[in-house]
C-alpha cells in the first residue's frame, strides 16, 4: 500500500510540475520577474594575493585574471601578508614571462576602477604607512569586502 501511495504522490508531483501555467500572460510575467531578478545582480570575483617578489607567477597570473574578470563582473583584489611590498610607491615593478607587468596591471585595475586593497597591519610590520601606498591602492576594509558586488562573492586565493 506505501508503494502505491508512493507512486501515485511521484506521478502528481510529476503532473503539476510540467502543467501548463493558467494563461500565456501569467508565463510571460513569470519569465520577466525572473529575467529581471537574475539581470540586476553582478557577480563579483573576490581576488587574495599574499605572494611578491619570490613568486611572481602567484602574483601576476591574479593580476592578469582581475584585469580579464573586471571587463563582466565586479572585482575586488586584496592583498596583504609579502604582496604589500609591491602597493607602495617606489617599489620595484614585477615581471615574469607572459605576463605584463605588476605595475601595469595596478594601473589598469585602477582605471577600470576596481578596488585594490592592502592590509593595514601586513603594511606596517613591512615598515610602511598607508600614504606609501602608490596611486589607485587604498587600505582594506572589511565594509569593502562585502558591500562590492550584490551578486555572488567567488574567491580566488593566491
Amino acid at each position: 500500500m506505501k508503494k502505491i501511495l508512493f507512486i501515485v504522490m511521484v506521478f502528481a508531483l510529476i503532473v503539476s510540475c510540467n502543467s501548463k501555467p493558467a494563461s500565456d500572460e501569467h508565463a510571460s510575467m513569470m519569465k520577466m520577474d525572473t529575467c529581471c531578478v537574475v539581470d540586476s545582480l553582478r557577480d563579483g570575483v573576490f581576488i587574495h594575493i599574499t605572494e611578491s617578489y619570490n613568486d611572481p607567477h602567484r602574483v601576476l597570473m591574479p593580476l592578469k585574471m582581475a584585469t580579464m574578470m573586471a571587463m563582466d563582473k565586479k572585482v575586488l583584489v586584496y592583498m596583504d601578508i609579502k604582496a604589500v611590498e609591491l602597493l607602495v610607491k617606489n617599489a620595484k615593478d614585477l615581471t615574469y614571462a607572459d605576463f605584463e607587468s605588476a605595475h601595469t596591471y595596478i594601473k589598469r585595475l585602477a582605471e577600470m576602477k576596481v578596488g585594490v586593497y592592502a592590509c593595514p597591519t601586513c603594511l606596517k610590520v613591512a615598515g610602511f604607512k598607508p600614504e606609501d601606498l602608490m596611486d589607485g591602492v587604498q587600505i582594506a576594509q572589511k565594509d569593502k569586502f562585502f558591500n562590492f558586488t550584490k551578486g555572488r562573492i567567488i574567491t580566488l586565493d593566491y
